[in-house]
């Protein structure tokens, strides 16, 4: 049973999970498998765990078979197991707690060969009708206090499978780093009475020289304080503080801005390994006038964190956001 262990100090949770280490390892220029090895691709779903979420199966299609467009799965190696309880322990001035969660794999397409940026925007909407189909199911257990989606892409940001694929991770806390971010949401909130995020929205909107994206819903801009050279926000327009309850019409909006961003990134930058996550409000807490939704892509940096940003916290970034927001808006998408 992997564990939670708190951090006195600062209160930063970390989880010990020793199966993870167990996972399979396949490097992101790895050619695509000779013979069907790959378990995420069609006629090999009794590789995985039984799907959670399929999308595209018509009516009267088995389940684990091949026909779909999406597939949701538990990950076979998780970093919180589903069954238990939390059974919140204090060892001396330490606090623990069981590693419970669930732990998903949204297999993005059939098509093994594909990565995220080249299904198209109608492929991309289904792909984020899933993230939010898991979260209203998740959001049901009441272990759980915050869903955090994300995607590795490439073997230098993470990830270990080749095939198209993004994560889900259901967590008994809030990241700190989400916390963080409503936090300083709701002080200018306190002090101003406006959403901070709709104030960068309209800033960007209005100074441009940011802007890599705008459709009639969504914006994508290199935000003023970027952490990593091209780190790309995709924010909407309209006041929104949890992804969950975005009608599927503007999901639509969403995957045009998020495709958009990658299709960018991957031309001015050569195809880099990359991160997204996105940041919501957390389960089951009431829509929040002070917070506002929104996904974040990291490109995987050529510079590595050195001792100055892991004991300061600090990040040192070469690539002003203006540079790197006309940089991209002059490539095609």
């Amino acid at each position: 049973m992997p564990e939670l262990r708190r951090d006195p100090i600062v209160g930063r949770w970390v989880i010990i999970a020793t199966e993870r280490a167990h996972r399979p390892q396949q490097p992101r220029s790895a050619p695509a498998p000779a013979g069907g090895l790959c378990p995420f691709c069609p006629g090999q779903e009794d590789k995985t765990p039984h799907e959670v979420y399929v999308s595209g199966r018509g009516p009267g299609g088995p389940p684990d078979g091949p026909g779909w467009k999406v597939r949701v799965v538990p990950n076979r190696f998780p970093a919180l197991m589903i069954e238990g309880e939390l059974e919140r322990q204090a060892e001396g001035i330490y606090d623990r707690m069981n590693g419970v969660g669930a732990h998903e794999v949204i297999v993005e397409t059939p098509e093994h060969g594909k990565s995220l940026a080249d299904l198209t925007d109608e492929e991309v909407t289904e792909v984020l009708f899933a993230f939010k189909a898991r979260i209203l199911d998740l959001r049901n257990d009441l272990r759980f206090r915050y869903v955090l989606l994300f995607k590795n892409s490439g073997a230098a940001a993470g990830a270990s499978l080749e095939h198209a694929h993004s994560q889900l991770i259901a967590l008994p806390i809030t990241p700190r780093q989400v916390t963080e971010e409503i936090e300083g949401a709701r002080r200018h909130f306190e002090h101003r009475e406006r959403c901070i995020f709709c104030d960068i929205v309209g800033q960007e909107r209005k100074e441009r020289s940011r802007l890599v994206f705008e459709n009639e819903e969504f914006v994508a801009f290199a935000p003023w304080a970027p952490r990593s050279p091209f780190e790309t926000w995709i924010v909407p327009k309209r006041h929104e503080s949890n992804f969950e309850a975005e009608p599927k019409a503007r999901l639509g909006y969403c995957a045009q801005a998020l495709r958009t961003t990658l299709r960018r990134i991957g031309a001015a930058l050569g195809h880099p390994a990359y991160n997204f996550m996105v940041h919501s409000n957390p389960l089951r807490d009431p829509s929040s006038p002070s917070y506002h939704w929104h996904v974040e892509v990291m490109p995987a940096s050529t510079q590595s964190v050195a001792g100055f940003e892991w004991g300061s916290g600090f990040h040192i970034n070469p690539v002003p956001p203006e540079d790197a927001a006309e940089f991209l808006r002059k490539v095609s998408g």
